[in-house]
């Protein structure tokens, strides 16, 4: 069953209006008719089945009748700080991360980093980036988005990291003594785990002694030398399969 996002549902006398690029979508992409059944989901979280009643150029009204009860959420909370990367790669990475159960994504700019966002750039990325999670929560039947932040310069963003009930990781190609499933399988489970994935060209020297300043464990995947946003991808992978949904156990 096809499922749409809206910004919030407000069922009146059990029927509801969609407008946007959802009813655009219904409309002009799928050809929806009168009778057909769909799934709606919010930012809140609510997901409801729903049968069209109506169709218009811009509107799309529906019927609710069913309360879809939502999935349980993975035990660990997962944020991605990722250094910007370029534009495919970096979509890729959203997409995949969001499918997998990602809280929050922090993108960010490393001394390292090869894409510059102009202001005036900033928001139509932000706005694609955004649709990318949207479409992949629909995908996999998730009902809640991530949080998409701003960027921020590297030294901003691990100075305003939490630290209570977190376990903070940076991802370096260079570090040899500690990876990531040793790291987890050997300490008591952390309800939060932010992570920082670097650029094309890695880390500063620098950029690893501000994280290990900031209270970030540097660990690496082992001894394969990964692409940014496949590391990304493995990183939330081997996470959720030690502590949290991924576990088939």
């Amino acid at each position: 069953m096809r499922r749409f996002f809206v910004e919030k549902i407000i069922p009146t006398g059990g029927f509801l209006s969609i407008t946007g690029k959802e009813a655009r979508h219904i409309v002009s992409v799928l050809r929806m008719k009168k009778g057909e059944t769909l799934i709606l989901m919010d930012r809140e979280g609510q997901s409801f089945e729903a049968t069209i009643e109506a169709v218009h150029y811009k509107e799309v009204k529906v019927r609710i009748t069913k309360t879809i009860p939502p999935l349980p959420p993975s035990p660990v909370k997962i944020s991605l700080a990722q250094a910007l990367i370029k534009s495919h790669p970096m979509e890729y990475l959203i997409q995949k991360v969001t499918e997998l159960g990602i809280h929050s994504i922090h993108p960010f700019y490393s001394e390292r980093t090869v894409l510059q966002l102009k202001s005036a750039h900033l928001k139509n990325k932000m706005d694609r980036w955004m649709d990318i999670m949207k479409s992949a929560c629909k995908q996999c039947g998730r009902v809640t988005l991530p949080t998409l932040n701003t960027p921020l310069a590297f030294e901003k963003l691990i100075n305003t990291m939490p630290n209570k009930k977190t376990l903070k990781v940076l991802l370096w190609e260079d570090e040899d003594k500690v990876d990531l499933k040793r790291l987890l399988t050997s300490m008591s489970f952390a309800p939060h785990v932010f992570a920082i994935v670097g650029p094309e060209g890695g880390f500063t020297l620098n950029e690893i002694n501000l994280a290990k300043d900031a209270g970030f464990r540097i660990v690496s995947l082992g001894n394969r030398i990964l692409r940014a946003e496949t590391a990304a991808v493995s990183l939330l992978s081997i996470i959720q399969y030690e502590w949290g949904d991924l576990n088939l156990g």
